[in-house]
């Protein structure tokens, strides 16, 4: 959850690795208030923890805001957000000095399992070979963006 400039890749999952349960994991839910061509502005809750996010568009490297909430203003917002919202289980697997976020989507998207791995810069995710249980590249497939699969669904 960093602020600033976001550097990632993102990768399909077929299988789930062995020895998940000893990673830390967490809930998510996340809803989308506004979704435009250069900008998304979502609400996103871990727990007790609710997030708004500012992002622009981009697919390896972009712009990333996020501000802290309080529950009150959460529920506020959350109706906003409806049918555009996806649950997910995020596992967080050290790679090395880099973290994996491995997410298990539920509800509409279940069954579709996703890796992303966010870099220090481009080179370093250029550089990046991920572990053999990890799928398909899919940082530049917009269909696996987590804003089109809270509106579209699962790609076809």
């Amino acid at each position: 959850m960093a602020d600033g400039m976001e550097i990632e890749r993102k990768f399909l999952v077929e299988q789930l690795p062995e020895g998940l349960d000893v990673h830390p994991s967490r809930e998510i839910e996340q809803g989308y208030l506004a979704i435009t061509e250069d900008v998304e502005v979502r609400l996103r809750r871990y727990g007790e923890e609710s997030f708004l996010t500012v992002k622009s568009s981009g697919d390896e490297s972009r712009i990333e805001e996020e501000i802290e909430i309080d529950r009150r203003r959460f529920d506020a917002l959350w109706p906003l957000t409806d049918g555009r919202r996806i649950q997910k289980r995020r596992y967080r697997i050290p790679i090395g000095d880099l973290t994996l976020e491995l997410d298990v989507y539920h509800a509409d998207l279940d069954g579709l399992l996703t890796a992303e791995v966010e870099f220090s810069s481009l080179a370093d995710a250029t550089a990046f070979v991920p572990p053999g249980w990890v799928g398909r590249d899919v940082t530049g497939d917009s269909r696996y963006k987590n804003k089109r699969l809270a509106t579209d669904g699962l790609p076809s």
